[in-house]
């Protein structure tokens, strides 16, 4: 009978592994979130009217308030998404990430780059295009 030159592992690879206490903990990936613009609905269905009152704009102010200087806001604020200005769009961006470290267009690219990430935003492919996503 041959000799055995190695360590047996069947009884570790039947339980599934060693059960030690240390150990690295799992990493969950979070989703990046994705942008999308937020748009206000003005008209109403027809099934919904009844039960929705609509209000005024533009608040009428008292005029002890419009002699202090205090103006009625106009339109509703949603938090608008950011438009972040590039040298380089953003396919030309991770392009220019792959290019040697001695290109200026890799250190264009990575200007760029520091741009959105001073915004909270990065760049995803996703099935072939190119998206904005916003990172935490």
């Amino acid at each position: 009978m041959p000799t055995i030159n190695y360590t047996p592992i069947d009884d570790i690879i039947a339980n599934g592994g060693y059960s030690s206490k240390e150990k690295e903990p799992a990493m969950v990936k979070s989703e990046p979130l994705e942008i999308h613009e937020i748009v206000e609905h003005k008209e109403v269905d027809e099934e919904v009217k009844p039960h929705i009152e609509v209000k005024q704009e533009n608040v009428k102010l008292p005029e002890d308030l419009t002699q202090a200087g205090v103006e009625a806001v106009e339109t509703t604020q949603f938090p608008n998404l950011q438009k972040i200005k590039t040298p380089l769009s953003d396919e030309k961006i991770l392009v220019g990430l792959h290019q040697p470290i001695t290109s200026s267009f890799r250190w264009l690219a990575t200007l760029a780059m520091h741009i959105l990430k001073q915004a909270h935003l990065g760049l995803k492919v996703v099935h072939g295009k190119v998206m904005r996503v916003q990172r935490k």
